[in-house]
């Protein structure tokens, strides 16, 4: 049996949902690093390509696979277009870090690699691919002393509130609004942002 190839035969109507669910498991089992289009490819017994066709990077297959709101491309645009500064980068950030977190959809995929990674205590996929497409780019705009602890420390604040708001349900932190929570949040990660 011939393996499915590129655009022409993109018709196949399970062939997508056959790749994103090869996807799940991949980035599941094996990380966000490990995981290739290849793997994947090879995985759902389709050609690389037309991974490719549908989906464009890695990315973007891992973005759809945990149901992230917006394409890598517009995380990227909206957390780093504008001042680059400390401050105004870190609302930014903030309010994409809560807005994802806020939607059902991508939260239940969230939830589901935190415990896998508590369970294993492998980095969770979503961790490996937020430090390769965010994290280093903050690093480029971080400056001064122990930058790369700073930087850090920031995306351990975030996560620790994420985990009380989202997997604990600590009240008040549970029902607050996620502008009321951004205000509060923001200037903490605008402090290790900006260089000392």
């Amino acid at each position: 049996m011939s393996k499915r190839r590129g655009p022409r035969s993109s018709g196949a109507p399970d062939a997508r949902s056959q790749i994103l669910e090869s996807a799940r498991r991949s980035f599941a089992e094996s990380g966000y690093d490990r995981t290739t289009i290849r793997g994947v490819a090879r995985d759902a017994d389709v050609d690389p390509s037309l991974v490719i066709h549908y989906f464009g990077s890695k990315e973007n297959l891992f973005a759809e696979s945990v149901e992230l709101p917006m394409s890598p491309e517009l995380f990227i645009g909206r957390i780093f277009d504008g001042d680059p500064g400390g401050a105004a980068m870190a609302e930014r950030l903030v309010r994409v870090f809560f807005e994802v977190w806020e939607r059902p959809a991508s939260r239940r995929p969230l939830l589901g690699q935190l415990r896998v990674a508590f369970s294993t205590g492998q980095p969770p996929p979503m961790g490996e691919f937020v430090f390769d497409l965010i994290v280093s780019r903050v690093a480029e705009h971080v400056t001064g002393p122990q930058a790369e602890l700073r930087i850090e420390m920031a995306a351990a604040h975030l996560l620790g509130v994420a985990m009380l708001r989202y997997v604990v349900g600590m009240e008040p932190l549970a029902s607050v609004s996620v502008d009321e929570l951004v205000a509060m949040v923001t200037p903490r990660i605008a402090s290790y942002l900006e260089s000392g």
